[in-house]
């Protein structure tokens, strides 16, 4: 490898990854996204509720007296970095450049990834059956079902979200053998219910029941959190009511390191989440026993 990296080489390993990185999350659009923040924490403000009054003839009006709140996003610095050793070829050749860009760029997307999914899963002061009126209540809620991943369960959830006349995109994510479940069921998999036709796909690639789907698989970085097969978890969310802070989008760069006879090829991150609207979270808990094997 040359010490002396060229120019083409080091902007075919940007453009690289920052064409992997556009195809590559999976939940980032499902979220609220800021970029190009500044300093280590934003403040996502949330505006409550408000409801008309009567007037009556020369009175004065009545203010809504509407609540403003912030939620903070505190953003962390992540980085994915490679070493390439000198000694290992005679260039940074841009079949190298493309396998680094690839995995550096999976690495921060699952990262991303991760901190949306760490958020979700922490919920508000608490998981609940029942919630409070009150719209400024940071209670989330959770369905208890009694069996598989279910049609049922989802249309409890989606009537969750009537009741609040959620107006925004929502979202579920889940692993695999929850989309198993639930193709198992007629109403998903017949083409008499569902002209989607996901039993061609095996997956649900497009809207059902109202949601979009997001299959979150096995990951170094701890993906879904799993208990034990009785006890396991989906979440359903309004896209509004999580907030993505991004300091830092994925940047790039190539430095030679001296002391290890290597270029470092690195992906740096910096963003951090936060629940705008905690009651815009509910979470689906089912029994994982009769899961595809």
């Amino acid at each position: 490898m040359s010490i002396n990296l060229t120019d083409a080489a080091h902007q075919e390993f940007d453009s690289e990854v920052k064409h992997q990185y556009q195809g590559m999350g999976k939940l980032r659009k499902a979220v609220t996204t800021r970029t190009n923040v500044t300093g280590d924490q934003y403040k996502f403000v949330r505006m409550g509720r408000g409801m008309a009054n009567q007037k009556a003839s020369a009175a004065d009006v009545t203010p809504m007296n509407i609540s403003h709140a912030r939620q903070i996003a505190y953003l962390a610095n992540w980085n994915a970095p490679e070493y390439t050793d000198i000694f290992d070829d005679s260039e940074v050749n841009y079949q190298e450049v493309q396998e680094l860009a690839q995995t550096i760029a999976k690495g921060i997307t699952r990262r991303e990834d991760q901190i949306i999914i760490d958020i979700i899963e922490a919920g508000g002061d608490s998981w609940a059956t029942t919630l409070d009126s009150d719209p400024d209540t940071s209670y989330t809620y959770n369905y208890s079902g009694t069996g598989n991943f279910s049609v049922i369960a989802l249309q409890k959830i989606r009537a969750y979200f009537q009741g609040l006349e959620c107006d925004s995109t929502l979202h579920c994510m889940c692993d695999a053998n929850a989309i198993q479940m639930l193709l198992r069921e007629t109403k998903v998999g017949s083409v008499d219910y569902n002209l989607a036709k996901p039993l061609v796909e095996g997956d649900l690639t497009t809207k059902f029941m109202g949601f979009k789907f997001h299959i979150i698989g096995e990951r170094a970085e701890g993906g879904l959190t799993h208990t034990n097969v009785d006890n396991q978890f989906a979440y359903c969310w309004a896209e509004d009511a999580v907030g993505l802070a991004v300091g830092i989008d994925l940047k790039t760069e190539v430095n030679y390191v001296p002391q290890k006879t290597a270029w470092l090829s690195n992906g740096l991150y910096k963003a951090g989440a936060v629940l705008r609207e905690p009651q815009g979270v509910a979470r689906i808990q089912y029994d994982s026993n009769a899961a595809v094997v």
